[in-house]
């Protein structure tokens, strides 16, 4: 088991599709001296509405503590699209490197209706991506 340090979790809900997010700090696979840092975040996705939906893609907006940005995207999540019918949840756990100890991300998933085939987008809310002292 990795030894971690989390930041806040945010949470957002768009269309009835709530997503919560937390940067989680891995100070044992980072390495400060060389300005590599490394996190994993966790999501779950929640389908609070009637319909069922689908994710499709996914879009990351990756903003470190001097500016850098970088975007990533891609279908699905962690190879996988998974269907939510109300009331279901999805989780899973990524990760992403950055030059310095602070920074964030944000982005969206491309979901789906099912019962329509309407697309329409969620917000993943910006979360900070941090060494949990830095911030105390």
């Amino acid at each position: 088991m990795f030894k971690t340090a989390q930041c806040f979790a945010e949470s957002q809900v768009t269309q009835d599709v709530e997503v919560v997010a937390v940067g989680i700090y891995l100070p044992q696979q980072s390495s400060p001296a060389h300005q590599q840092y490394i996190y994993a975040y966790k999501i779950k996705i929640i389908n609070h509405g009637n319909r069922t939906v689908q994710l499709l893609r996914r879009k990351w907006i990756i903003k470190d503590g001097l500016g850098g940005v970088r975007e990533v995207e891609g279908e699905g999540v962690i190879g996988q699209q998974p269907i939510l019918a109300s009331g279901q949840s999805h989780e899973y756990v990524s990760g992403t490197d950055m030059p310095t100890p602070i920074g964030n991300m944000q982005g969206y998933y491309l979901m789906r209706y099912m019962h329509t085939g309407e697309t329409f987008k969620v917000k993943i809310p910006a979360f900070t991506l941090c060494i949990p002292e830095l911030l105390n």
